[in-house]
């Protein structure tokens, strides 16, 4: 479904993406994570066609998207200020969607409105910021485009609505499988919806696993420092505090019966990160060593 070959990118001769590989045949919700600047913006961009990569090939089911309107009729990209005309309402937003995406679903949309409690007459400009996001979301799922991106989905929305998003994007995939890529920095809140995780960092690919993979990684373990020292000589620790004879480690592992087991022999205490900790701690550039 996308197809990403040695894709470099860059502004006023400025690399934002470098090297870039990126293959993805099956329908599947991916979450998209990285830091400010790591190069997320430019490569949905890229792969809505905004863009012609300046090296390398991108294909969207087998068509390169930029200046392709073939290609663009099977993508929906939802920026997170997502252009609306001066003058949209609803009506006017449900008009250009069924004229851009050939599977609009009209029913859905107007289900999704009535769910977020979307005012018909009122001008979206004159929208909320959660009202807008709602109005995003409801654009993008009801494209039922073969490709749908949406970038940080929930951004003003509240703890409710945010659940009722969650629940309408599982039924829509399940409705209609796709390939659905969400960019977030709350990845602890929608790590259960995706099935597996793109981290980009500084321009490349970081990390593309399963979720059920790389949410086992990031161990923590605290205890007396010598003891800590004896065990992680051959781990990565990504990060370190020291507390005078006391110290704590995130390693770059992943969680199992072994360690535990080593935990418990060196009489230490280990815990599981958060997968948004292991994620900041992995993309750090400072390089620690044990005991600083």
């Amino acid at each position: 479904m996308i197809q990403v070959k040695n894709l470099s990118y860059g502004y006023n001769k400025s690399p934002v993406l470098i090297d870039f590989n990126f293959i993805e045949i099956e329908p599947k919700i991916i979450g998209l994570w990285g830091r400010n600047g790591a190069g997320k913006t430019t490569l949905m961009s890229l792969l809505a066609g905004h863009f012609k990569p300046t090296q390398g090939q991108i294909e969207i089911l087998g068509k390169e998207p930029y200046d392709n309107l073939a290609a663009l009729e099977n993508i929906c990209y939802i920026q997170e200020n997502h252009p609306f005309g001066q003058n949209w309402k609803m009506e006017d937003v449900l008009k250009f969607g069924r004229y851009f995406h050939p599977n609009w679903d009209q029913k859905f949309a107007e289900y999704l409105i009535e769910l977020f409690e979307l005012p018909l007459s009122k001008k979206v400009t004159k929208f909320s910021k959660g009202m807008k996001t709602a109005t995003q979301i409801v654009l993008g799922l009801a494209s039922n485009a073969s490709v749908t991106i949406l970038d940080e989905p929930t951004n003003g929305l509240d703890a409710v609505k945010r659940k009722q998003f969650y629940d309408v994007l599982l039924e829509s995939y399940e409705t209609n499988p796709r390939l659905i890529l969400l960019s977030t920095h709350h990845i602890e809140e929608i790590q259960p919806l995706c099935e597996s995780l793109l981290v980009v960092h500084n321009g490349r690919v970081l990390l593309n696993e399963d979720m059920e993979v790389i949410r086992e990684k990031g161990i923590i373990l605290s205890g007396d420092t010598s003891s800590i020292k004896e065990i992680i000589s051959n781990s990565k620790v990504i990060e370190s505090t020291n507390i005078r004879s006391t110290q704590k480690v995130m390693l770059d592992e992943t969680i199992s019966n072994e360690w535990k087991k080593i935990a418990k022999d060196n009489n230490l205490l280990i815990e599981k990160a958060t997968l948004q900790d292991y994620l900041i701690n992995v993309t750090s550039q400072n390089k620690l060593e044990v005991g600083e």
